[in-house]
């Protein structure tokens, strides 16, 4: 009994293993890996994966996907940069704007999938090319620079840290998008292990039909579901914009597939169902820091893109392994 829930703690907690692991080959290559600077800036890089990846970790819990997470990034970054360069508006409104129509682009992914029946891959990837033409189409396809420099306070998502407020210490440049993220982090596991949404979320990905049979409203819990991954995603295109300054209708390609990378190697399986939150947090941490050390390393940009694609292929193999493993 004591050994089969060691193996069950070792198998929930072995991605934190792997985190160490990797921590130390990296820090064994270059010790400025684990330096104060570096770290900081992880912390950076990743949080907008991290906001991202917790309504993909939603979807894919229900057995589904979001293809359309990078062009509503994309499209975030556009029109909230629109509304305040080119028209004016008060920044704040600005941004919730932009992440009411993040929300309505999830809402009408929910719809496709849930009322008219068409499978997530297809509804996703048509919204991501829809709404990617979108921010090409308002932006003209040209960036649109100054967003910090003319209002510096948008700078607070991903620019300040702890600091600015006079907090001395190592402790005072823990960066404001961090902590974001860490709040967003803390809400997704909330709903998942403390309320009955989450509880929905998991059965309805265990199985679909026994949770319509049992009075779960599965198509209303979709809408929900897509809805929190629209706004999630509109919230890291805050995140984002803020970082880069400048918005791009370019911005965010192939993001979904990094995001996909983060939440499958978490543990949480594509078969719907099964994962948990603290896994999803260690998947971000690796991805995060697994393109950091690359780049300290000098790795070229292809080999990263290479390396990223066995890493994704690697833990969807592995839970598929799982999967049929577990069948027989």
């Amino acid at each position: 009994m004591n050994e089969n829930k060691f193996a069950a703690a070792f198998k929930q907690n072995a991605i934190w293993l792997v985190f160490i692991i990797e921590i130390a080959i990296f820090a064994y290559f270059n010790p400025k890996f684990l330096g104060l600077a570096n770290i900081v800036n992880i912390s950076r890089q990743v949080s907008y994966y991290g906001i991202a990846s917790i309504g993909m970790t939603f979807v894919i819990l229900i057995a589904g996907i979001d293809l359309s997470i990078g062009s509503i990034i994309a499209l975030v970054n556009v029109v909230c940069a629109y509304l305040m360069m080119n028209m004016g508006w008060n920044m704040w409104l600005a941004i919730l704007i932009s992440i009411a129509m993040a929300i309505l682009i999830g809402v009408l992914n929910g719809w496709m999938v849930a009322s008219i029946g068409i499978p997530a891959i297809i509804a996703t990837f048509a919204s991501q090319t829809i709404f990617r033409g979108c921010a090409y189409l308002l932006s003209g396809g040209l960036p649109i620079p100054g967003v910090v420099l003319e209002h510096p306070t948008f700078g607070f998502f991903a620019r300040w840290s702890l600091n600015r407020w006079g907090i001395p210490g190592d402790f005072g440049l823990i960066p404001i998008c961090a902590i974001i993220m860490v709040i967003c982090f803390a809400v997704g596991s909330f709903i998942l292990n403390k309320s009955y949404f989450g509880r929905y979320f998991y059965a309805i990905g265990g199985n679909e039909e026994a949770s319509e049979l049992s009075g779960i409203r599965v198509n209303k819990m979709k809408y929900l579901i897509y809805a929190l991954s629209g706004f999630f995603a509109g919230l890291a295109g805050i995140v984002l914009l803020s970082r880069s300054g400048s918005a791009q209708s370019t911005a965010a390609i192939g993001f979904e597939f990094e995001v996909i990378t983060c939440v499958v190697l978490g543990g949480v399986s594509v078969a719907g169902g099964i994962g948990r939150m603290s896994g999803v947090i260690a998947g971000v941490l690796i991805i995060g820091s697994l393109k950091s050390g690359m780049i300290m390393m000098n790795v070229s940009e292809y080999t990263q893109m290479v390396v990223q694609g066995l890493v994704l292929a690697v833990a969807v193999g592995i839970d598929c392994f799982s999967k049929k493993r577990q069948s027989n």
